[in-house]
């Protein structure tokens, strides 16, 4: 019987009844129910495996983070840098096997008050130490260490520099070459070929800074040689060379023009009017017609020039080859290097030594630099 038909007494009768539904989420959430709660059940088994670890971890003196044991008694060297922190230096300790727990020795620190006091330096420690034995022993300093001062003074060439050293430790020559020629010391100014008819050393011409040093006593002749040649690296890195760069110059390019100022000028005041000199003459193509060059060339200086020197065949010779030479010619001091990225603004084409203080006479035009060079040689400056 349909809804509406009448029914019995004429009233209509009713209609079919649909079965309850069933009440609360549908069947995936659930599933979804059923899943989180197996993974809370997982988290909670590795909670607990973790905790058993940390306190095993406790009783062997390792650390989850780390697992690394401490061994007692091993001599480990720890150099801890200038203005290390508390923190940075339990790290550095338990890294480096000292001690188990970096916490720990911080904590320690912190209850002492005794932060600013820990010092930099290289400390021999026994790892296993007690953490309040270890602050004490950085609280106390570095025990001191043998020194030597090294000086190595400006316009000397890589052999020159080198026989300079031997004479102040006691290495040779040959041992303080040997870093640079295998290897073990480099440099990102180091050319990839040795100029035509120089030995392989020639390479490293320029590329050793001068100045005074101060090394352990024990330094290895690698470490000697190293520190120079990164000190020279550092110096050519710290200067803008956009100047240059702009006559197609690179920062060789450089320290070879500065070493060049470094062999002619005397006063600091006259370097950048030097480097102006070699620039305007290399951008003009006139040959630079340096004397320093042709004694390096020669590999003696006799105090003057003859005119059969100027003959010399030579990629050094600048009175025959135009541009730069082929590498360096001398180490160089700071001065020289700022001086030749910072030429002077000049249209000086020639220079003459006109005083024995060091002064020169500079000029545009070969007369007035002729001049300038008949009454140097007048007034006993120069030789006739």
């Amino acid at each position: 019987m349909t809804q509406g038909t009448p029914g019995p007494g004429g009233y209509p009768a009713p209609g079919p009844v649909e079965p309850p539904r069933r009440s609360g989420p549908p069947w995936w959430v659930w599933r979804i129910i059923q899943v989180i709660a197996v993974l809370l059940l997982i988290a909670g088994v590795f909670a607990g495996l973790r905790a058993a670890a940390e306190r095993f971890a406790d009783a062997v003196g390792t650390t989850p983070e780390t697992s690394s044991t401490v061994v007692a008694g091993k001599a480990i060297t720890v150099e801890i840098p200038a203005g290390s922190s508390a923190r940075f230096i339990a790290a550095l300790l338990e890294d480096q096997g000292v001690i188990a727990h970096g916490a720990d020795f911080e904590d320690a620190v912190g209850a002492r008050g005794v932060a600013s006091r820990l010092q930099a330096g290289e400390y021999e420690l026994l790892s296993g130490t007690a953490v309040d034995d270890i602050i004490d022993i950085l609280v106390e300093g570095p025990e001191p260490v043998e020194t030597m001062p090294i000086t190595v003074i400006e316009g000397l060439t890589i052999r020159e520099m080198l026989e300079s050293l031997a004479d102040q430790t006691d290495y040779s020559v040959d041992q303080l070459a040997a870093p640079l020629l295998d290897g073990t010391v480099t440099s990102p100014y180091l050319p990839d070929e040795t100029p035509e008819g120089s030995e392989e050393l020639a390479r490293w011409e320029g590329l050793l800074a001068p100045d005074t040093y101060e090394f352990r006593a024990d330094a290895s002749a690698a470490t000697i040689v190293g520190r120079l040649a990164d000190t020279l690296t550092t110096r050519v890195n710290n200067i803008d060379w956009s100047a240059l760069e702009e006559l197609d110059l690179t920062p060789y390019d450089g320290i070879i023009i500065a070493s060049l100022v470094e062999r002619e000028a005397k006063l600091d005041e006259e370097r950048p009017i030097i480097a102006s000199v070699i620039v305007n003459r290399l951008e003009l193509g006139i040959a630079l017609q340096i004397d320093a060059t042709i004694i390096y060339a020669k590999g003696e200086n006799r105090g003057e020039v003859l005119l059969e020197d100027l003959e010399i065949d030579s990629p050094y010779n600048t009175y025959l080859n135009s541009g730069l030479p082929p590498t360096p010619i001398a180490g160089v001091r700071v001065a020289s290097l700022e001086a030749a990225a910072a030429p002077a603004d000049t249209n000086y084409l020639y220079y003459v030594l006109i005083n024995k203080d060091g002064t020169h006479g500079f000029s545009e035009t070969l007369e007035e630099h002729n001049r300038l060079k008949a009454q140097a040689k007048e007034d006993g400056v120069l030789t006739p």
